[in-house]
């Protein structure tokens, strides 16, 4: 076994948050704490950068054993109404809130499946956003659709609104593993789906890939990337799967353990996959993604506006993220705020005129200075700061895990900042958890077990 990949292997986030989920503070928050950062964040960059919205569409007919969103697994479409009504009085308690009109930077429509909604139904939900909002000059929309569903006309209304992204749930086109994740997909349904997005003007399409799969192997993935390359999608997403059997609800059966790759197995499978996109011509940016350099997300990388929050790594810059929709989780930079996890009982409280809240958390100063030193390293691979920005202490356990990683060749650090070496670039996750102090708190002061709330960082 690769002794780094043994050594670093171990459960982390993917740090689309600092602090992560589960380090919330809850005794921070409350309605009206997260109601004061929201407004005074809105209030700061709404002229000016405008916000970023994404849309939680949970239903799925069908359930993907690999998946581990939130969803709910359903062929009723009676469903799509009063969800649709319930997600437009989310926003429009919202709406009520803040002191102006919300100009609409970033849009993204998440699953769950999107496209398990009838057109008119996303027409009828994307209008009523629009009856209290305005796009910005330069706006970045995009959705995911599922290839077996997605229609033309999906797409066309759609992009009737200015969504010019979409992103296709690929996997794995071998069909062992298509058998054991649940997700039959022919390849001419996504050859189909990409067609439609580019003669309808699509400028930003991807393909949604993902190794560690159980029964995947090197022949299969080749086959997979070599299939896809035929139809140059301008993004892929080349995702490590995530295992995380033990949460709740969570659909990850229907294979065994010991049908999944090995640690190494995985890597030679990450690793061949990377080296036959980038042979085509495809730029890795930050982790999981790579980009044809025409598209927009490699040019935000190369001008360091590259960003990552809960919607993964994006082009747009927002100081507001609203999340509306079942589990949603929304970003004021200062605070964040998640939904209510359960279909029925977010859709009643809406519905009763309350903010579905959750939780939440209200970040301190030493949250905001660290969440911008790990955005970096995910982001850009470096970051810097003054020494001053420590105490004595700090600095001594930050050098003292950073040493790790300088020793095995994968960064280098001094006072004034750290930049991550190629070699690095695998282990992100791991660096940025030296970067963790709650997390690092709660394995001094509770225990190693309490990490097994994430997956495998390899």
């Amino acid at each position: 076994m690769n002794p780094l990949i043994e050594k670093y292997n171990v459960p982390g986030p993917r740090y689309t948050s600092y602090p992560t989920v589960p380090f919330w503070d809850e005794t921070t928050f409350s309605e009206a704490a997260w109601v004061y950062h929201l407004k005074r964040a809105f209030s700061a960059t709404n002229s000016t950068t405008g916000i970023s919205l994404y849309i939680h569409l949970p239903y799925c007919e069908s359930l993907c054993t690999f998946c581990g969103c939130n969803k709910r697994i359903t062929k009723n479409h009676a469903v799509e109404v009063p969800y649709i009504e319930a997600l437009l009085t989310e926003w429009n308690l919202y709406c009520d809130l803040l002191p102006e009109k919300p100009r609409i930077a970033e849009l993204h429509l998440g699953g769950g499946t999107p496209s398990f909604f009838a057109p008119d139904q996303l027409e009828r939900l994307l209008t009523g956003i629009f009856e209290r909002a305005t796009p910005t000059d330069f706006p970045d929309y995009g959705w995911e659709g599922h290839p077996n569903n997605t229609t033309r006309q999906h797409l066309q209304v759609l992009y009737n609104f200015g969504f010019r992204r979409v992103s296709f749930g690929v996997q794995d086109y071998d069909p062992v593993v298509q058998e054991a994740i649940h997700r039959h997909q022919p390849f001419g349904n996504v050859q189909q789906v990409t067609n439609w997005a580019r003669q309808i003007g699509y400028t930003s399409i991807s393909h949604d890939l993902v190794f560690g799969l159980p029964h995947q192997t090197t022949d299969s993935i080749e086959d997979t990337i070599y299939k896809t390359l035929t139809l140059r999608p301008d993004r892929i997403a080349f995702y490590s799967y995530a295992h995380v059997p033990w949460l709740k609800g969570n659909g990850q059966r229907g294979f065994r353990d010991e049908d999944l790759p090995s640690g190494d197995e995985k890597r030679v499978l990450y690793e061949t996959g990377r080296d036959l996109l980038e042979s085509a011509g495809y730029v890795e940016i930050g982790m999981d993604h790579f980009a044809r350099t025409h598209d927009s997300l490699y040019k935000a990388m190369e001008t360091g506006h590259l960003h990552r929050n809960f919607m993964g790594y994006t082009t747009t810059q927002t100081r507001v993220l609203l999340g509306l929709g079942v589990s949603s989780i929304s970003d004021v930079w200062s605070a964040f705020a998640q939904n209510e996890k359960d279909v029925d009982t977010y859709t009643n409280r809406v519905l009763a005129g309350e903010l579905p809240l959750l939780r939440g958390h209200v970040l301190d100063d030493q949250d905001q200075f660290l969440r911008r030193q790990i955005l970096n390293i995910m982001c850009q691979g470096e970051t810097h700061w003054h020494i001053g920005s420590w105490s004595k202490r700090e600095w001594e356990d930050l050098a003292k895990r950073l040493d790790e990683f300088r020793l095995d060749g994968l960064l280098d650090y001094d006072a004034e900042g750290l930049r991550v070496h190629p070699e690095g670039r695998p282990f992100l996750r791991n660096i940025c958890m030296a970067f963790d102090e709650r997390l690092n708190y709660a394995k001094l002061n509770v225990g190693p077990a309490k990490t097994r709330l994430f997956s495998q960082t390899v």
